[in-house]
Protein backbone atom coordinates (compact mmCIF):
# COMPACT_ATOMS: atom_id res chain seq x y z
CA UNK A 1 0.00 0.00 0.00
CA UNK A 2 1.44 3.23 -0.84
CA UNK A 3 1.68 5.82 1.97
CA UNK A 4 1.16 8.69 -0.16
CA UNK A 5 -2.20 10.07 -1.27
CA UNK A 6 -2.64 11.45 -4.69
CA UNK A 7 -5.05 14.09 -5.17
CA UNK A 8 -5.77 12.63 -8.36
CA UNK A 9 -5.13 8.68 -9.89
CA UNK A 10 -5.66 8.07 -14.24
CA UNK A 11 -5.91 4.29 -15.30
CA UNK A 12 -4.70 5.17 -18.98
CA UNK A 13 -2.64 7.38 -20.79
CA UNK A 14 -4.63 8.22 -24.24
CA UNK A 15 -5.46 11.54 -25.49
CA UNK A 16 -7.91 11.49 -22.87
CA UNK A 17 -5.78 10.70 -19.84
CA UNK A 18 -2.77 12.33 -20.42
CA UNK A 19 -4.28 15.52 -21.30
CA UNK A 20 -6.35 15.00 -17.78
CA UNK A 21 -2.97 14.49 -15.93
CA UNK A 22 -1.58 17.49 -17.79
CA UNK A 23 -4.59 19.76 -16.50
CA UNK A 24 -4.71 18.61 -12.94
CA UNK A 25 -1.07 19.39 -13.41
CA UNK A 26 -1.39 23.07 -13.92
CA UNK A 27 -4.08 22.96 -10.80
CA UNK A 28 -1.73 22.17 -8.07
CA UNK A 29 -2.72 18.41 -8.43
CA UNK A 30 -0.28 15.81 -7.07
CA UNK A 31 -1.30 13.30 -10.02
CA UNK A 32 0.01 9.62 -10.97
CA UNK A 33 -0.88 7.73 -14.27
CA UNK A 34 -1.47 4.03 -15.19
CA UNK A 35 -0.39 2.58 -17.90
CA UNK A 36 0.47 -0.48 -19.27
CA UNK A 37 1.65 -0.03 -22.71
CA UNK A 38 3.18 2.58 -24.69
CA UNK A 39 2.24 6.21 -23.43
CA UNK A 40 0.06 7.92 -25.24
CA UNK A 41 -2.61 5.02 -25.99
CA UNK A 42 -4.19 3.82 -29.12
CA UNK A 43 -4.33 6.86 -30.72
CA UNK A 44 -0.81 8.12 -30.38
CA UNK A 45 0.77 4.06 -30.83
CA UNK A 46 -1.90 2.40 -33.47
CA UNK A 47 -4.74 4.98 -34.20
CA UNK A 48 -4.73 8.36 -34.97
CA UNK A 49 -1.34 9.38 -35.53
CA UNK A 50 0.26 6.27 -37.60
CA UNK A 51 -2.64 5.91 -39.62
CA UNK A 52 -2.38 9.69 -40.90
CA UNK A 53 1.51 8.80 -41.35
CA UNK A 54 0.46 6.85 -43.74
CA UNK A 55 -2.02 8.40 -44.97
CA UNK A 56 0.36 10.91 -45.94
CA UNK A 57 2.61 8.43 -47.86
CA UNK A 58 -0.32 7.77 -49.73
CA UNK A 59 -1.47 11.18 -50.44
CA UNK A 60 2.65 11.92 -51.99
CA UNK A 61 2.43 8.51 -53.78
CA UNK A 62 -0.79 9.84 -55.58
CA UNK A 63 0.71 13.41 -56.08
CA UNK A 64 4.20 12.20 -57.74
CA UNK A 65 2.08 9.94 -60.22
CA UNK A 66 -0.20 12.88 -61.00
CA UNK A 67 3.27 15.29 -61.63
CA UNK A 68 3.20 15.42 -65.03
CA UNK A 69 0.45 17.54 -65.43
CA UNK A 70 2.44 20.05 -62.98
CA UNK A 71 5.36 19.69 -65.47
CA UNK A 72 7.08 17.25 -63.10
CA UNK A 73 8.98 14.25 -64.46
CA UNK A 74 9.40 11.04 -62.82
CA UNK A 75 10.81 8.48 -64.14
CA UNK A 76 11.34 4.92 -62.53
CA UNK A 77 8.71 5.38 -59.48
CA UNK A 78 8.57 2.38 -56.98
CA UNK A 79 6.86 2.53 -53.52
CA UNK A 80 8.64 1.20 -50.39
CA UNK A 81 6.29 0.14 -47.90
CA UNK A 82 8.94 -0.72 -45.54
CA UNK A 83 10.19 3.34 -45.73
CA UNK A 84 6.76 4.40 -45.13
CA UNK A 85 6.55 2.09 -42.06
CA UNK A 86 9.96 3.73 -41.37
CA UNK A 87 8.66 7.20 -41.25
CA UNK A 88 4.87 6.09 -39.39
CA UNK A 89 7.45 4.37 -37.04
CA UNK A 90 9.58 7.85 -36.01
CA UNK A 91 6.14 10.13 -36.10
CA UNK A 92 4.80 7.80 -33.54
CA UNK A 93 7.93 7.72 -30.96
CA UNK A 94 8.19 11.38 -31.50
CA UNK A 95 4.78 11.90 -30.27
CA UNK A 96 4.99 9.36 -27.42
CA UNK A 97 8.49 10.86 -26.58
CA UNK A 98 6.00 14.04 -26.29
CA UNK A 99 3.79 12.90 -23.81
CA UNK A 100 6.75 11.61 -22.15
CA UNK A 101 8.17 15.19 -21.63
CA UNK A 102 4.66 16.41 -20.43
CA UNK A 103 4.65 14.13 -17.76
CA UNK A 104 8.25 14.71 -16.61
CA UNK A 105 7.46 18.83 -17.18
CA UNK A 106 4.22 18.48 -14.85
CA UNK A 107 5.70 16.53 -12.48
CA UNK A 108 3.21 13.19 -13.34
CA UNK A 109 4.40 9.91 -11.64
CA UNK A 110 4.06 7.30 -14.68
CA UNK A 111 3.26 3.57 -13.34
CA UNK A 112 3.76 1.42 -15.76
CA UNK A 113 1.81 -1.49 -14.85
CA UNK A 114 -2.51 -2.91 -15.31
CA UNK A 115 -4.65 -0.75 -13.19
CA UNK A 116 -8.14 -1.65 -12.18
CA UNK A 117 -10.24 0.23 -8.66
CA UNK A 118 -9.56 -1.79 -5.54
CA UNK A 119 -12.09 -0.64 -3.47
CA UNK A 120 -12.73 3.28 -2.31
CA UNK A 121 -10.21 5.48 -3.59
CA UNK A 122 -7.69 2.85 -4.27
CA UNK A 123 -6.20 1.80 -7.74
CA UNK A 124 -4.68 -1.63 -7.82
CA UNK A 125 -1.71 -2.24 -10.12
CA UNK A 126 0.41 -5.35 -11.32
CA UNK A 127 3.34 -4.00 -12.54
CA UNK A 128 5.02 -4.21 -16.79
CA UNK A 129 8.46 -4.76 -14.18
CA UNK A 130 6.81 -7.64 -11.83
CA UNK A 131 5.07 -7.47 -8.20
CA UNK A 132 1.95 -5.01 -7.35
CA UNK A 133 1.21 -1.72 -6.05
CA UNK A 134 -1.36 0.26 -5.01
CA UNK A 135 -2.21 3.89 -5.42
CA UNK A 136 -4.24 5.56 -2.64
CA UNK A 137 -6.21 8.90 -4.50
CA UNK A 138 -8.70 11.27 -3.38
CA UNK A 139 -9.97 11.20 -7.06
CA UNK A 140 -10.06 8.43 -10.13
CA UNK A 141 -10.39 8.92 -13.91
CA UNK A 142 -10.96 5.99 -15.78
CA UNK A 143 -9.57 6.11 -19.40
CA UNK A 144 -9.00 2.73 -20.42
CA UNK A 145 -10.05 3.45 -24.00
CA UNK A 146 -10.84 0.40 -26.30
CA UNK A 147 -10.01 -2.15 -29.00
CA UNK A 148 -10.75 -2.82 -32.50
CA UNK A 149 -13.71 -5.14 -32.50
CA UNK A 150 -13.93 -8.78 -34.28
CA UNK A 151 -16.43 -10.01 -36.70
CA UNK A 152 -18.33 -12.24 -34.67
CA UNK A 153 -16.92 -15.92 -34.61
CA UNK A 154 -13.74 -15.14 -36.48
CA UNK A 155 -10.93 -13.87 -34.38
CA UNK A 156 -8.12 -11.65 -35.76
CA UNK A 157 -5.29 -13.37 -36.70
CA UNK A 158 -2.39 -10.37 -38.61
CA UNK A 159 -2.32 -12.64 -41.30
CA UNK A 160 -5.62 -12.94 -43.05
CA UNK A 161 -7.84 -11.92 -41.15
CA UNK A 162 -6.76 -7.86 -39.83
CA UNK A 163 -7.64 -5.30 -37.32
CA UNK A 164 -6.88 -1.96 -37.93
CA UNK A 165 -3.29 -2.44 -35.41
CA UNK A 166 -2.65 -5.32 -37.75
CA UNK A 167 -2.61 -2.99 -41.08
CA UNK A 168 -0.56 -0.46 -39.66
CA UNK A 169 2.48 -3.16 -39.12
CA UNK A 170 2.25 -5.11 -42.75
CA UNK A 171 5.34 -6.21 -44.19
CA UNK A 172 4.00 -6.04 -47.71
CA UNK A 173 1.12 -4.59 -49.36
CA UNK A 174 -1.67 -6.84 -50.18
CA UNK A 175 -2.77 -8.45 -53.92
CA UNK A 176 -6.11 -7.17 -52.83
CA UNK A 177 -8.19 -6.08 -49.19
CA UNK A 178 -11.73 -5.95 -48.41
CA UNK A 179 -13.02 -3.80 -45.81
CA UNK A 180 -15.68 -4.81 -43.88
CA UNK A 181 -17.45 -1.44 -42.31
CA UNK A 182 -17.21 1.91 -44.52
CA UNK A 183 -16.87 4.22 -41.54
CA UNK A 184 -13.55 6.51 -41.02
CA UNK A 185 -11.31 3.29 -40.69
CA UNK A 186 -12.55 1.70 -43.24
CA UNK A 187 -12.05 4.08 -45.85
CA UNK A 188 -9.16 5.54 -44.28
CA UNK A 189 -7.26 2.17 -44.96
CA UNK A 190 -9.29 1.38 -48.34
CA UNK A 191 -8.08 4.86 -49.56
CA UNK A 192 -4.21 4.11 -48.28
CA UNK A 193 -3.52 0.67 -49.68
CA UNK A 194 -5.30 1.55 -52.81
CA UNK A 195 -2.50 4.27 -53.25
CA UNK A 196 0.01 1.86 -52.07
CA UNK A 197 -1.27 -0.54 -55.20
CA UNK A 198 -3.84 -3.12 -53.47
CA UNK A 199 -6.92 -3.90 -55.45
CA UNK A 200 -9.48 -2.87 -52.83
CA UNK A 201 -13.27 -3.23 -51.95
CA UNK A 202 -15.64 -2.21 -48.99
CA UNK A 203 -18.81 -3.41 -47.74
CA UNK A 204 -21.18 -1.58 -45.61
CA UNK A 205 -23.74 -2.64 -44.15
CA UNK A 206 -25.55 0.36 -44.00
CA UNK A 207 -27.12 1.93 -46.81
CA UNK A 208 -24.30 3.76 -47.97
CA UNK A 209 -20.63 4.09 -47.13
CA UNK A 210 -19.56 6.53 -44.59
CA UNK A 211 -22.90 6.42 -42.82
CA UNK A 212 -22.57 9.20 -40.34
CA UNK A 213 -21.95 11.75 -42.93
CA UNK A 214 -24.25 13.42 -44.66
CA UNK A 215 -25.73 12.25 -48.26
CA UNK A 216 -24.43 13.54 -50.40
CA UNK A 217 -20.63 13.46 -48.70
CA UNK A 218 -21.30 9.79 -49.07
CA UNK A 219 -22.36 9.79 -52.77
CA UNK A 220 -19.38 11.88 -53.69
CA UNK A 221 -17.24 9.72 -52.46
CA UNK A 222 -18.96 6.95 -53.95
CA UNK A 223 -18.13 8.85 -56.88
CA UNK A 224 -14.33 9.46 -56.09
CA UNK A 225 -13.90 5.67 -55.34
CA UNK A 226 -15.13 4.32 -58.08
CA UNK A 227 -13.02 6.78 -60.36
CA UNK A 228 -9.61 5.73 -58.08
CA UNK A 229 -10.45 1.62 -58.60
CA UNK A 230 -12.47 1.39 -55.25
CA UNK A 231 -15.08 -1.02 -55.00
CA UNK A 232 -17.85 -0.24 -53.09
CA UNK A 233 -20.80 -2.07 -51.55
CA UNK A 234 -23.68 -0.65 -49.27
CA UNK A 235 -26.73 -2.34 -47.89
CA UNK A 236 -24.70 -5.47 -47.88
CA UNK A 237 -24.86 -8.47 -45.10
CA UNK A 238 -21.92 -10.43 -44.33
CA UNK A 239 -23.30 -13.90 -44.10
CA UNK A 240 -19.97 -15.67 -43.75
CA UNK A 241 -16.20 -15.64 -43.53
CA UNK A 242 -14.04 -18.50 -44.91
CA UNK A 243 -10.15 -17.83 -44.04
CA UNK A 244 -7.71 -20.39 -45.95
CA UNK A 245 -4.23 -20.65 -46.20
CA UNK A 246 -4.16 -18.59 -49.24
CA UNK A 247 -7.36 -16.17 -49.09
CA UNK A 248 -10.44 -15.34 -47.54
CA UNK A 249 -13.63 -16.31 -49.22
CA UNK A 250 -16.24 -13.37 -47.86
CA UNK A 251 -20.38 -14.29 -48.69
CA UNK A 252 -22.12 -11.71 -48.58
CA UNK A 253 -26.12 -10.58 -49.64
CA UNK A 254 -26.49 -7.50 -51.48
CA UNK A 255 -28.55 -4.79 -51.03
CA UNK A 256 -30.83 -6.36 -54.17
CA UNK A 257 -30.99 -9.55 -52.03
CA UNK A 258 -28.80 -11.43 -54.57
CA UNK A 259 -25.59 -13.31 -52.97
CA UNK A 260 -22.67 -13.01 -54.09
CA UNK A 261 -18.73 -14.19 -52.93
CA UNK A 262 -15.46 -12.30 -52.85
CA UNK A 263 -11.85 -13.71 -52.65
CA UNK A 264 -8.96 -11.93 -51.17
CA UNK A 265 -5.66 -12.06 -49.66
CA UNK A 266 -6.63 -10.40 -46.75
CA UNK A 267 -9.33 -9.16 -44.89
CA UNK A 268 -9.63 -6.02 -42.70
CA UNK A 269 -12.47 -5.97 -40.26
CA UNK A 270 -13.36 -2.04 -39.22
CA UNK A 271 -16.81 -2.50 -37.92
CA UNK A 272 -16.74 -0.73 -34.41
CA UNK A 273 -14.47 -1.36 -31.10
CA UNK A 274 -14.92 -3.02 -27.40
CA UNK A 275 -14.75 -0.67 -24.69
CA UNK A 276 -11.90 -1.65 -22.00
CA UNK A 277 -13.95 -2.00 -18.87
CA UNK A 278 -13.60 -6.08 -18.18
CA UNK A 279 -12.37 -6.56 -14.91
CA UNK A 280 -11.09 -3.21 -13.75
CA UNK A 281 -13.50 -3.49 -11.35
CA UNK A 282 -16.52 -1.23 -11.84
CA UNK A 283 -19.44 -2.68 -10.24
CA UNK A 284 -17.66 -3.02 -6.92
CA UNK A 285 -16.78 1.01 -7.46
CA UNK A 286 -20.92 1.77 -8.43
CA UNK A 287 -19.64 2.00 -11.62
CA UNK A 288 -22.41 1.02 -14.09
CA UNK A 289 -21.96 -0.03 -17.85
CA UNK A 290 -24.60 0.01 -20.84
CA UNK A 291 -25.29 -3.20 -22.58
CA UNK A 292 -22.48 -3.17 -24.80
CA UNK A 293 -19.70 -2.95 -22.10
CA UNK A 294 -19.39 1.50 -22.30
CA UNK A 295 -19.69 3.32 -19.04
CA UNK A 296 -22.52 5.54 -18.25
CA UNK A 297 -21.26 8.93 -16.48
CA UNK A 298 -23.38 12.28 -16.06
CA UNK A 299 -22.56 15.52 -17.73
CA UNK A 300 -19.50 16.44 -15.92
CA UNK A 301 -17.87 12.66 -17.14
CA UNK A 302 -18.81 11.74 -13.36
CA UNK A 303 -19.57 7.81 -12.94
CA UNK A 304 -19.55 7.18 -9.47
CA UNK A 305 -18.47 9.34 -6.00
CA UNK A 306 -14.64 10.05 -6.52
CA UNK A 307 -14.78 8.25 -9.60
CA UNK A 308 -15.08 9.86 -13.48
CA UNK A 309 -14.25 8.32 -16.95
CA UNK A 310 -13.54 9.66 -20.26
CA UNK A 311 -12.51 8.81 -23.70
CA UNK A 312 -13.70 5.49 -25.94
CA UNK A 313 -14.29 3.43 -22.77
CA UNK A 314 -17.60 5.48 -22.26
CA UNK A 315 -21.03 5.59 -23.29
CA UNK A 316 -21.13 9.22 -25.27
CA UNK A 317 -20.34 9.61 -28.79
CA UNK A 318 -18.59 10.26 -31.22
CA UNK A 319 -15.49 8.23 -29.32
CA UNK A 320 -12.76 10.74 -31.31
CA UNK A 321 -9.25 11.40 -29.26
CA UNK A 322 -10.00 15.59 -29.51
CA UNK A 323 -13.38 14.21 -27.80
CA UNK A 324 -11.78 12.26 -25.04
CA UNK A 325 -9.23 15.30 -24.55
CA UNK A 326 -11.95 17.58 -23.54
CA UNK A 327 -14.02 15.08 -21.78
CA UNK A 328 -10.35 15.07 -19.43
CA UNK A 329 -10.02 18.69 -18.84
CA UNK A 330 -14.01 18.77 -18.10
CA UNK A 331 -13.41 16.02 -15.80
CA UNK A 332 -9.98 17.54 -14.21
CA UNK A 333 -11.76 21.01 -13.67
CA UNK A 334 -15.28 19.63 -12.15
CA UNK A 335 -13.32 17.04 -9.48
CA UNK A 336 -11.32 20.45 -8.33
CA UNK A 337 -14.49 22.48 -7.97
CA UNK A 338 -14.55 24.94 -11.26
CA UNK A 339 -17.26 26.24 -12.56
CA UNK A 340 -17.93 23.49 -15.90
CA UNK A 341 -19.92 23.42 -19.23
CA UNK A 342 -20.84 20.23 -20.15
CA UNK A 343 -19.52 19.12 -23.74
CA UNK A 344 -22.05 19.56 -26.23
CA UNK A 345 -21.75 16.44 -28.18
CA UNK A 346 -23.60 17.70 -31.59
CA UNK A 347 -20.95 20.44 -32.32
CA UNK A 348 -17.73 18.52 -32.30
CA UNK A 349 -16.39 18.30 -35.63
CA UNK A 350 -15.10 14.73 -37.39
CA UNK A 351 -12.48 14.10 -39.74
CA UNK A 352 -11.80 11.41 -42.42
CA UNK A 353 -8.24 11.10 -44.11
CA UNK A 354 -9.12 9.25 -46.85
CA UNK A 355 -8.44 10.88 -50.40
CA UNK A 356 -10.93 12.95 -51.04
CA UNK A 357 -10.78 13.89 -47.34
CA UNK A 358 -14.43 14.04 -45.44
CA UNK A 359 -14.62 16.85 -42.62
CA UNK A 360 -17.79 18.04 -40.44
CA UNK A 361 -19.92 19.34 -38.19
CA UNK A 362 -23.17 19.50 -36.87
CA UNK A 363 -26.17 18.61 -38.64
CA UNK A 364 -26.61 16.67 -41.69
CA UNK A 365 -29.72 18.33 -43.71
CA UNK A 366 -31.58 14.95 -43.28
CA UNK A 367 -31.00 14.99 -39.42
CA UNK A 368 -32.14 18.47 -39.31
CA UNK A 369 -35.00 18.13 -40.92
CA UNK A 370 -35.50 14.79 -38.78
CA UNK A 371 -35.31 17.32 -35.66
CA UNK A 372 -38.35 19.64 -37.14
CA UNK A 373 -35.98 22.60 -38.44
CA UNK A 374 -37.56 24.42 -41.40
CA UNK A 375 -34.10 24.19 -43.57
CA UNK A 376 -32.20 25.47 -46.42
CA UNK A 377 -28.71 24.82 -47.86
CA UNK A 378 -26.07 26.55 -49.61
CA UNK A 379 -23.46 24.56 -51.53
CA UNK A 380 -20.60 25.14 -53.40
CA UNK A 381 -18.20 22.45 -55.38
CA UNK A 382 -14.48 22.41 -55.32
CA UNK A 383 -14.60 22.58 -59.08
CA UNK A 384 -15.22 26.35 -59.34
CA UNK A 385 -12.79 26.86 -56.57
CA UNK A 386 -8.90 28.23 -58.04
CA UNK A 387 -6.91 27.17 -55.27
CA UNK A 388 -8.25 23.68 -55.90
CA UNK A 389 -7.54 24.01 -59.38
CA UNK A 390 -3.94 24.84 -58.83
CA UNK A 391 -3.61 22.01 -56.08
CA UNK A 392 -5.01 19.62 -59.38
CA UNK A 393 -7.73 18.44 -56.60
CA UNK A 394 -11.09 20.03 -57.88
CA UNK A 395 -12.70 17.06 -59.95
CA UNK A 396 -14.30 16.08 -56.32
CA UNK A 397 -15.71 17.62 -53.55
CA UNK A 398 -17.67 20.68 -52.09
CA UNK A 399 -18.47 22.43 -49.52
CA UNK A 400 -22.41 22.19 -47.85
CA UNK A 401 -23.99 24.30 -45.33
CA UNK A 402 -27.15 23.56 -43.36
CA UNK A 403 -29.25 26.50 -41.82
CA UNK A 404 -32.53 27.03 -40.04
CA UNK A 405 -34.85 28.79 -42.10
CA UNK A 406 -36.36 30.96 -39.48
CA UNK A 407 -33.79 32.12 -37.39
CA UNK A 408 -30.80 32.01 -40.25
CA UNK A 409 -28.66 29.50 -37.69
CA UNK A 410 -26.41 27.27 -38.90
CA UNK A 411 -27.26 24.08 -37.84
CA UNK A 412 -23.83 21.82 -39.61
CA UNK A 413 -21.46 22.43 -42.19
CA UNK A 414 -20.05 19.53 -44.37
CA UNK A 415 -17.15 19.07 -46.90
CA UNK A 416 -15.52 16.32 -48.93
CA UNK A 417 -12.41 17.80 -50.71
CA UNK A 418 -8.96 18.67 -50.77
CA UNK A 419 -7.85 19.46 -46.82
CA UNK A 420 -11.16 19.38 -45.49
CA UNK A 421 -10.25 18.14 -42.73
CA UNK A 422 -8.40 21.91 -41.53
CA UNK A 423 -10.67 23.90 -43.30
CA UNK A 424 -13.77 22.30 -40.95
CA UNK A 425 -12.08 24.46 -37.88
CA UNK A 426 -14.37 27.35 -39.14
CA UNK A 427 -17.20 25.03 -38.62
CA UNK A 428 -16.71 24.02 -35.05
CA UNK A 429 -15.79 27.83 -34.43
CA UNK A 430 -19.17 29.36 -36.03
CA UNK A 431 -21.89 26.36 -34.48
CA UNK A 432 -20.27 27.30 -31.13
CA UNK A 433 -20.45 30.59 -31.82
CA UNK A 434 -24.18 30.49 -32.94
CA UNK A 435 -23.28 32.16 -36.15
CA UNK A 436 -25.42 32.69 -39.23
CA UNK A 437 -25.71 32.36 -42.83
CA UNK A 438 -25.03 36.14 -43.16
CA UNK A 439 -22.51 36.47 -40.67
CA UNK A 440 -20.56 34.08 -42.22
CA UNK A 441 -21.30 35.72 -45.74
CA UNK A 442 -20.05 38.75 -43.88
CA UNK A 443 -17.03 37.04 -43.00
CA UNK A 444 -14.50 38.23 -45.96
CA UNK A 445 -12.02 34.83 -46.79
CA UNK A 446 -8.90 35.14 -48.13
CA UNK A 447 -8.06 34.72 -52.06
CA UNK A 448 -7.24 32.16 -53.43
CA UNK A 449 -7.82 29.48 -50.72
CA UNK A 450 -9.92 26.95 -50.55
CA UNK A 451 -11.83 28.10 -47.57
CA UNK A 452 -13.23 30.97 -49.82
CA UNK A 453 -15.34 28.15 -51.01
CA UNK A 454 -17.32 28.10 -47.45
CA UNK A 455 -17.88 32.22 -48.08
CA UNK A 456 -19.18 30.80 -51.72
CA UNK A 457 -21.58 28.46 -49.62
CA UNK A 458 -22.65 31.28 -47.35
CA UNK A 459 -23.68 32.93 -50.47
CA UNK A 460 -25.57 30.16 -51.93
CA UNK A 461 -27.16 29.75 -48.67
CA UNK A 462 -28.47 33.29 -48.40
CA UNK A 463 -28.87 34.53 -51.64
CA UNK A 464 -30.11 31.31 -53.51
CA UNK A 465 -26.79 31.05 -55.66
CA UNK A 466 -22.87 31.43 -55.35
CA UNK A 467 -20.46 34.11 -57.19
CA UNK A 468 -18.66 32.34 -58.93
CA UNK A 469 -20.91 29.52 -59.99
Amino acid sequence: MSERVYDLVIIGSGPGGYIAAVRAAQLGMTVAIVEAGALGGVCLNVGCIPTKALLHSADLLDEVREGKRFGIMVEGLSFDLAGAMKHKDAVVKASTDGVAFLMKKNKVEVVAGWGRLAGRGQVHVQLNAGGERTLAAKQIIVATGARPRPFPGVEFDGQRVLSSTDALKLSAVPKSLLAIGAGAIGVEFASMYRAFGAEVSVVEALPRIVPNEDEEVSAELVKAFQRRGIKTLAGARVESIDVGDEQVVVTLTAADGKQQQLAVAQLLVAIGILPNTEDIGLEAAGVQRNARGFIETDGTMRAADGIYAIGDCVAAVPWLAHKASAEGVLAVEHLAGLHVTPIDYGKIAACTYCSPEIASVGLSEARAREQGYDVKVGKFPFSANGKARVLGQSRFGFVKLVADRRYGELLGMHMIGPRVTELISEGGLALTHEATGESLLQTIHAHPTLYEAIGEAAHALEHGTALNL
